[in-house]
């Protein structure tokens, strides 16, 4: 079945406002045969008549009344929409996904600003670790998303969006420092599988010979924060994230080797970003540079 044609819509309309068929062909400047024939063909194409002769004039059917009311909607859709693309308006649904840390700590202020600067877009937040967050990308769940490195980038495009300081954390009375040799045997407090911060953490003992006794996973933050402090093991946390924690004061931070110091998280979006995701670029820190292939 043939759907409904704008141009059909717009000669209906205008025949009814006109009031017939000379004044709607003269407003749309088209011969009056012209604007018949199209009439004659789209109530043949709807298999109902829209209109009934009534003395010189034309007045609706049934069909017709209903008609009016969906093509009067449609067309100032459309006339919207052409509206938007001109004038370069963003709206509908951005929906991304993020680590809790980036969450909590740095995206606030930026979606602020987009949601002053686009009110009309509704924001969709979800978070999770880098590789549930990659595979809500990979089902197209999420527009885009705030991934930690390493990730695997694949035919991901990826912008460079904040940088970490990451720290390690034990309960209080630790000495000053910590080595790898030191959590040999001992408990990992981090999120699930997936979580970039938790590799870099295994990597880091594995460069020593060393493994831990246990994992503890648990699903945020506040969580493992609450634990180390409790004295159940050692975690890896953003420094930001820990300065805005409640029990910030509870645990004891140890400086981690230079290499393993600073962590980038990007945003990663497959296919062309839309321009909401474009316009929520923008507003990402500076300098920014667009990259291909994996941090």
């Amino acid at each position: 079945m043939r759907t409904l044609d704008l141009e059909d819509l717009h000669i209906f309309r205008s025949v009814v406002r006109e009031g017939g068929i000379s004044r709607a062909a003269s407003r749309l400047h088209r011969v009056p045969s012209n604007v018949t024939t199209r009439i004659k063909q789209f109530e043949e194409r709807l298999g109902t008549a829209l209109f009934r002769r009534q003395g010189r004039s034309l007045a609706l059917t049934e069909a017709g009344r209903t008609l009016l009311g969906h093509a009067e909607r449609l067309l100032q859709m459309a006339e919207a929409a052409e509206q938007d693309l001109r004038s370069g308006a963003v709206r509908g649904v951005l929906r991304i996904g993020s680590l809790e840390s980036a969450a909590g700590a740095r995206l606030p202020p930026v979606l602020a600003a987009f949601h002053a600067r686009h009110p009309e877009v509704s924001l969709e937040l979800q978070t999770g670790t880098t590789g549930a967050l990659l595979r809500l990308l990979d089902r197209f769940e999420v527009e885009a998303a705030f991934v930690s490195e390493p990730f695997e980038q694949g035919r991901l495009s990826s912008l460079p969006a904040f940088e970490e300081e990451l720290v390690l954390i034990t309960a209080r009375g630790a000495g000053a420092r910590y080595r790898a040799a030191d959590l040999a045997g001992g408990t990992l407090v981090a999120f699930p599988h997936g979580c970039s911060y938790r590799r870099r953490l295994l990597e880091w003992l594995a460069e020593s010979g060393v493994s831990p006794g246990r994992m503890l996973d648990l699903g945020s933050y506040h969580a493992i924060i609450a634990c180390v402090a409790a004295g159940a093991g050692a975690a890896i946390v953003p420094a930001e994230v820990l300065d805005q924690a409640v029990m910030a004061s509870s645990v004891q931070r140890h400086p981690l080797p230079s290499r393993l110091r600073t962590n980038r998280t990007h945003l990663v979006w497959p296919g062309e970003a839309g321009a909401a995701l474009r316009s929520l670029m923008e507003l990402l820190p500076k300098p920014r540079r667009k990259t291909r292939g994996a941090a």
